[in-house]
């Protein structure tokens, strides 16, 4: 009897376990629409109701700010996105944003322009410009091995491994469900973890092979992007988040852009929410969940309006040189001769298409982000000197679903600022 009642103690506490370890597994599926969420699960309606919020910063731009609220408006329902925010920056200033939806369905909390948004990816433009600002500074070598800088590396695969190939993802260094540090990927998935030094999170990924040799492909990698920031902080012996601060927030005033265990008690920062990646009005606040591990890559928080700030003022040959603008909005080249797909820099892509047959061809630097209910977008226009940035609180299954509309808030800006300048020209 008594070795019974030893057994089924013993079957308690393994199941026990097992449930604590595989939950968190479970629930992050669910958020993804991998499996079915438990069906004591409750979920919220997004309010049919859509307050809206903006600051216009130069009134000649009055007609184009209209505009560009409605257009946001009709976006957020279109993606049932519970939020959405943008900003707009001409010639280095802030001309605009705007905002519309709920930060806090539950709370009735309305989105404004300072709400801040988790941004995904779109933090290796804010790597991408701190390393820019380090090289212009000849703090850091793009071509010398990372072994320069950081003298125990935990993977030996790693040494020969350059800062240019990190920023332009041809490292071969994994992407989360490409790591075989098994582990780690455990941790990538149950994101409870806090990581307070950007080496610590190096565990996560320090014993997963590389997936071809350093310079020889392309494969997009956060978990480089991470390597990366270590290599920026070994060589200047500083810690990442001072770089950023240094080199980036505190020159442009991008006070609301931090990262995210810095800021998850701003009174600013929007709820994240599933919405069935925008196929349903119900949604369900997002898990709390830990970004620590993927911070230089992904774990930032900002508001459109400092995003449009780094945006333009990458444009600023006072800020980053011309040169080593060139340099970093330059697409990297593979050894067929190839392009980086989707024109893959240092830390941005660049493209250049067809607007429309009214605008013509542009060419535009940017970076997206897709991160736990939320989704972000920034670019910049050189020729026109503007940038434009757009957030939401949820996802879509679609990325441009979401993204296209900062194709639709430039136009109203780009003409009205074409016009202007025409005007001007005559005058001369």
């Amino acid at each position: 009897m008594l070795k019974m009642t030893k057994v089924k103690v013993l079957s308690i506490i393994l199941v026990s376990v097992i449930s604590v370890l595989i939950w968190p597994v479970y629930e992050t599926m669910a958020y993804k629409n991998k499996v079915s969420f438990p069906p004591f699960y409750q979920f919220d309606q997004i309010p049919a109701i859509n307050p809206t919020d903006q600051i216009l910063h130069q009134e000649k731009y009055k007609e184009a700010a209209n505009k560009a609220l409605t257009l946001i408006s009709k976006n957020k329902v279109a993606i049932n996105a519970p939020a959405i925010s943008a900003a707009v920056s001409i010639n280095g200033k802030l001309v605009w944003a705007g905002a519309s939806g709920w930060s806090d369905i539950e709370n009735e909390i309305p989105v404004t322009t300072n709400t801040q948004f988790r941004i995904g990816s779109t933090a290796k433009a804010l790597t991408g410009t701190a390393l820019a600002r380090m090289f212009d500074a000849k703090l850091i070598d793009l071509d010398n091995n990372i072994s320069v800088y950081m003298d125990d590396l935990p993977n030996d695969a790693w040494q020969n491994i350059t800062s240019r190939q990190l920023a332009s993802h041809m490292a071969g260094l994994p992407h989360y469900k490409e790591n075989t540090d098994y582990l780690g990927l455990y941790k990538t998935l149950t994101l409870s973890t806090r990581y307070e030094e950007v080496e610590q999170s190096l565990s996560i990924f320090d014993s997963s092979e590389l997936l071809f040799e350093p310079g020889t492909q392309f494969s997009y990698s956060t978990l480089g992007t991470v390597l990366l920031s270590a290599v920026m902080e070994n060589a200047v012996n500083t810690p990442y988040l001072e770089i950023m601060k240094k080199q980036v927030f505190e020159p442009l005033k991008m006070n609301a852009t931090m990262a995210e265990f810095q800021g998850e008690n701003s009174v600013n920062l929007a709820k994240f929410y599933w919405n069935s990646e925008g196929q349903s009005n119900q949604v369900r606040q997002w898990r709390d969940v830990d970004l620590s591990h993927r911070l230089a890559g992904g774990g930032f928080i900002s508001t459109s309006s400092d995003l449009v700030k780094m945006g333009n003022a990458f444009l600023d040959d006072k800020f980053i040189s011309a040169k080593t603008r060139n340099i970093f909005w330059t697409p990297q080249t593979l050894p067929d001769g190839s392009e980086t797909p989707m024109g893959y820099a240092l830390g941005w892509r660049v493209i250049t298409q067809e607007f429309d047959a009214e605008i013509g061809e542009i060419t535009f630097a940017n970076h997206g982000g897709v991160s736990r209910g939320a989704q972000s977008w920034l670019m910049v226009i050189p020729e026109h000197n503007i940038s434009v940035a757009v957030n939401i609180n949820s996802n879509t299954e679609v990325f441009w679903d979401f993204g296209k509309v900062s194709m639709e808030v430039l136009k109203p800006f780009l003409l009205a600022k074409i016009k202007m300048d025409q005007r001007v020209r005559m005058t001369q």
